[in-house]
């Protein structure tokens, strides 16, 4: 008997360890728009959490002080929320979204036994993110530097690891001071530090100007070290194409916190996350009257026709067990 349980536990070894994580969590949305004035036209953007292969979303529950539109924009498909008030009956306008979220762990390359997860594409989608974004160049130095990274490199994976590794060495999370957050990459080489924006911006510069297709993604991170709670803000990463393995995740900012998990972020992104949007310089369904959004995970809000800055934004999230499920709570 203790021979083949032995035996057992050596053949579901490989098994277990190739089981990719999951996290089931409720998610709020919610924010309110402050002092307007009676008789104004107020128009309001708020993204959609969207289901995918790597999370299934649910909404739950949508209140707010006008009714809203589901839409979708066009460049790439992100799902949205737009309501409008052509004459402002109130100061204060006040939305929350819940949504009910079981998010996958997403395994792009193989490792450790684990089967990656493929998301291929064809050639003509890939190459629409080769392109430049307003703060996101493809020429001049920021080209210059990645050719220099990558020297001896041929597939689009080594390629591409070589990247990787420059913005993980080069830059820092610090969110002192002014200019981060912005996601503009030629600040961020210059100044060597900033947030997930500014880390991911960099290395999308420098991959799509080596010709790899690389794209943005933006949401939030669920706490690792707790069950529920506020959460302060959004969080981004990025994909990168491989012709042979389809996009590849990566999350540098989240490597550099903890850098014994430097080669994991290079491939994977864990489960304690949610997308809510792609892209960047986006312009909305309805368009809105303003210049296109730098990215798009905050409600985005004009009050007669002019962005509209007094929006205050609350996010939690609570993970779902299985008491707390039974009891609808």
């Amino acid at each position: 008997m203790r021979k083949l349980l032995l035996s057992l536990v050596v053949f579901l070894a490989p098994l277990l360890s190739s089981a990719q994580q999951s996290r089931h969590f409720t998610f709020h949305y919610a924010f309110t728009v402050r002092d307007i004035s009676q008789g104004q036209k107020v128009e309001i953007w708020f993204p959609m959490a969207h289901s995918d292969a790597f999370q299934e979303v649910r909404v739950l529950r949508i209140e707010g002080d006008l009714p809203v539109a589901k839409t979708r924009e066009k460049r790439f498909g992100n799902t949205l929320f737009h309501t409008v008030a052509p004459v402002a009956a109130k100061h204060d306008y006040t939305f929350d979204v819940v949504y009910d979220v079981v998010r996958h762990e997403r395994i792009g390359l193989p490792r450790d036994g684990a089967t990656p997860h493929l998301v291929k594409t064809s050639d003509k989608e890939a190459k629409k993110y080769l392109g430049p974004d307003k703060l996101v160049p493809v020429t001049g130095r920021l080209a210059d530097l990645a050719a220099k990274q990558v020297q001896g490199k041929t597939s689009e994976t080594d390629r591409a690891r070589a990247l990787y590794d420059s913005v993980f060495s080069t830059m820092r999370y610090d969110k002192s001071g002014t200019g981060w957050g912005r996601g503009d990459a030629e600040w961020a080489c210059d100044s060597k530090r900033g947030n997930c924006t500014d880390f991911h911006s960099l290395f999308i510069s420098m991959a799509r100007s080596q010709h790899i297709p690389a794209r943005f993604e933006i949401g939030f991170s669920i706490p690792i070290n707790r069950s529920s709670g506020e959460i302060p803000g959004y969080h981004c990463w990025a994909d990168f194409y491989d012709s042979g393995y389809g996009w590849i995740p990566v999350d540098i900012s989240e490597a550099w916190k903890d850098p014994g998990k430097k080669d994991y972020f290079f491939g994977a992104h864990d489960a304690n996350r949610l997308q809510f949007s792609m892209g960047r310089d986006l312009v909305l369904d309805p368009p809105q009257a303003g210049e296109p959004l730098n990215y798009f995970v905050y409600p985005y809000v004009e009050v007669e026709g002019q962005k509209w800055e007094s929006v205050s934004n609350r996010f939690s999230f609570a993970d779902v067990t299985k008491s707390n499920a039974a009891t609808g709570q």
